[in-house]
């Protein structure tokens, strides 16, 4: 098919369109509901959040109209400009002085407040898809490596440092489309193993073993990282099979040992124990690495060092990095604390008012809850629950399908696409949307922390639905211009 510049918006694709305008109207609706209170004008006042966000939704379409009437070119070429332009909106937002919720993230101008976060998004994606399309780029090259992770973690310090961690945390999502463009499964791996080593060591630190002088949390992390390092010599060093049954077999032993001494005969915390093994199985490794010349020893060696560094890590990171209430809602999460009128309140009402909608739910503007104000963020962070208080599991359902599909049309757009640049930047989008889909939908579930980021096209605000719009159609413009000249 021939390209023409005046069949633009024949070529778009219509069915995730149709999508983002069911969930925007899904969304008004909804913030009408958690926001209305009897007695207001009307839903289209512009003094209530329901009408000033139906000024955000006619912008977002007036923006989407004007993405979609550009020459898609134009966000190859000026990939890297955009993203340097935000990278400096975020730096100067760091010293920005006014506070909103605690958070520097926000820029005032008179009546309407920006968050630059939300456009950086965009930003980063378009610079990764660019840095990634280039025709001599590998994951497999460290140089090309070390500038991906360059091109996500920068941004991603910026707003931490704007004490905004719940919206630096959406970068991690990135990673999603690294893995479906050929990154090794052993980061993966990693990001996971870091997971893990936070929750055991924050959650079981505090609990001594039966000797009373070892924590459990430390203990059980330094001796996983003895069983995975055995599984990751078995796995990527066939030559090396020997070895991780040594490993294995002497890490085991001298732990029970261990356990036995000082249970019985004299207590002494284990932790010193297992870290001077850490030091003797680190050497092990580079020495072999040294004889033999095979870097997968050399890898898994960084893994030992890196693990248990993170490890030690924690309580520092989580007593002097994370913010007061950051840390209070990791603790009701972990069942650490019960709190149920202070960090759990938010979700403790949240759940009774999902609880409460039952089947069919209350009906629109019905919702007792949301009603009475005891959701605090409702319709913003939290306006899952009005959804499920008001049309109920059906209606819960129906938006969590509205969105599954959302996502896995997005996935078919990404793997359509005729170049590397189209497709890194598709699935990008779909990421970002993965990740603000299930934290949200979990933390509103008590499922996952309350890190306070936006339920795309449905929380109040225009910063958010600007982004997630802007996000989304410079996808579909890429997308649609796949029926003419390709060589983006």
């Amino acid at each position: 098919m021939a390209y023409k510049k005046d069949s633009i918006f024949k070529n778009v694709d219509w069915w995730t369109v149709l999508l983002y305008l069911l969930l925007v109207i899904c969304g008004w609706f909804s913030i009408c509901g958690a926001s209305y209170d009897y007695g207001d004008p009307n839903f289209f006042d512009f003094g209530l959040r329901s009408g000033k966000q139906l000024v955000w939704i006619a912008c977002s379409i007036g923006l989407a109209s004007a993405i979609l009437a550009l020459d898609y070119r134009l966000f190859d070429t000026y990939a890297y400009l955009i993203f340097g332009i935000l990278l400096l909106l975020l730096f100067a937002t760091i010293f920005n002085p006014n506070e909103i919720k605690g958070s520097k993230s926000w820029i005032v101008l008179g009546p309407v407040s920006i968050q630059p976060a939300e456009f950086a998004k965009f930003a980063t994606a378009l610079a990764l898809a660019k840095f990634m399309g280039e025709y001599t780029y590998s994951l497999s090259n460290r140089r090309h490596l070390i500038v991906t992770l360059a091109i996500i973690l920068l941004p991603m310090f910026l707003i931490i440092m704007q004490k905004e961690t719940g919206s630096a945390l959406v970068y991690l999502s990135f990673f999603l489309m690294l893995y479906r463009e050929g990154m090794p499964g052993a980061i993966l791996f990693t990001g996971v193993c870091a997971v893990v080593y936070f929750i055991v060591g924050i959650r079981f630190s505090v609990f001594p073993m039966a000797d009373g002088v070892t924590p459990w949390g430390e203990f059980a992390v330094l001796s996983l990282i003895i069983v995975l390092t055995s599984g990751l010599i078995w796995v990527y060093c066939k030559a090396g099979r020997k070895l991780s049954y040594i490993i294995l077999a002497v890490g085991i032993s001298a732990i029970a040992l261990g356990i036995l001494f000082s249970f019985y005969v004299i207590p002494f915390n284990l932790v010193y124990m297992l870290l001077g093994m850490m030091i003797v199985l680190f050497v092990t490794l580079i020495v072999t690495f040294l004889r033999e010349r095979i870097y997968s020893y050399l890898y898994i060696s960084f893994f030992v060092i890196g693990s248990v560094v993170f490890l030690f890590s924690i309580d520092y990171v989580f007593a002097n990095v994370l913010e007061p209430h950051q840390k209070v809602r990791i603790e009701v999460l972990l069942g650490m604390k019960d709190d149920p009128s202070g960090a759990g309140y938010n979700v403790n009402q949240s759940k009774i008012a999902i609880g409460s909608g039952g089947i069919l739910g209350k009906g629109f503007l019905n919702g007792t809850q949301t009603k009475l104000k005891y959701v605090p963020e409702q319709d913003t962070d939290f306006i899952f629950c009005t959804v499920g208080e008001e049309q109920g599991f059906i209606g819960s359902s129906a938006v969590l399908i509205l969105y599954l599909i959302l996502i896995l049309r997005l996935i078919v757009l990404a793997e359509r696409q005729p170049t590397r640049f189209a497709r890194v930047y598709g699935y990008s989008v779909m990421s970002i949307f993965f990740f603000h889909l299930f934290i949200n939908v979990g933390m509103v579930l008590g499922l996952t922390p309350v890190i306070g980021i936006p339920l795309p096209f449905f929380s109040y605000g225009g910063s958010s639905l600007w982004g997630f719009t802007i996000l989304l159609f410079v996808f579909l413009r890429i997308d649609a211009s796949r029926y003419g000249n390709t060589n983006v």
